[in-house]
């Protein structure tokens, strides 16, 4: 299995969704622990290969937590959100920068790492 490090607050956010949300999450991330894929996990589009996304609906609120796949052998979830915005289901730009920083400083701390 491989090992889930979380990256921020990560998992101090998802503590925070109803607990069903977060039964439903660590149900799916465990998938991922096994080198699986939930049928609730699907690829984030726009941030490149190997980040995967989790959405879990609750009572008319979408919760979604994002992991990679791709670093190391290690699932990094970066980040936990509940979606706020009514506009469609695209992920509001602002959680995707913080995606995208969250990655890109993981990133850099990897390569440190192994210099």
């Amino acid at each position: 299995m491989k090992p889930i490090k979380w990256i921020g607050s990560s998992l101090r956010d998802l503590k925070e969704f109803p607990e069903q949300v977060q039964k439903n999450i660590g149900y799916a991330l465990h998938f991922a622990e096994l080198g699986l894929k939930h049928d609730d996990a699907k690829p984030l589009k726009g941030i490149g290969g190997g980040v995967m996304e989790i959405v879990a609906d609750y009572d008319s609120d979408t919760y979604r937590a994002v992991y990679t796949v791709k670093i190391k052998e290690v699932i990094y979830v970066i980040h936990a959100f509940q979606k706020k915005s009514k506009k469609g289901i695209k992920t509001p730009q602002h959680e995707i920068d913080l995606i995208k920083r969250r990655l890109k400083d993981l990133q850099k701390q990897i390569r440190e790492e192994m210099i």
